[in-house]
């Protein structure tokens, strides 16, 4: 008796920040590759398809884009993230920027 299938494999590759094209609100968007591999007794062997989307944490809308889409998607620069408390370049330390 042989035992074969399909598994399918989940892999985050990025969390972005993108404007979602249903709700309109600029929110976190996850990169996600899905894999479907044949299995023999179990045991993955060779992927059959591959696929990658892009989901909303704001509304949940998960939209299928091109391997090429997601490839140009990791390789744009990441702005480095502003920390709370944290003074800002041009800014001095013990002065509050929101008095005139």
């Amino acid at each position: 008796m042989i035992i074969f299938g399909t598994r399918g494999y989940l892999q985050q590759l990025a969390m972005l920040t993108l404007v979602c094209g249903n709700c309109g609100n600029p929110s976190a968007h996850g990169v996600r590759k899905y894999v479907t591999k044949f299995t023999l007794f179990f045991i993955p062997l060779f992927p059959i398809s591959t696929r990658f989307r892009t989901q909303c944490t704001f509304c949940g809308l998960e939209q299928q884009i091109t391997k090429e889409q997601a490839e140009g998607l990791l390789a744009q620069p990441v702005a480095p993230q502003q920390q709370y408390g944290q003074p800002q370049p041009g800014q001095m330390q013990g002065q509050n920027p929101y008095q005139q």
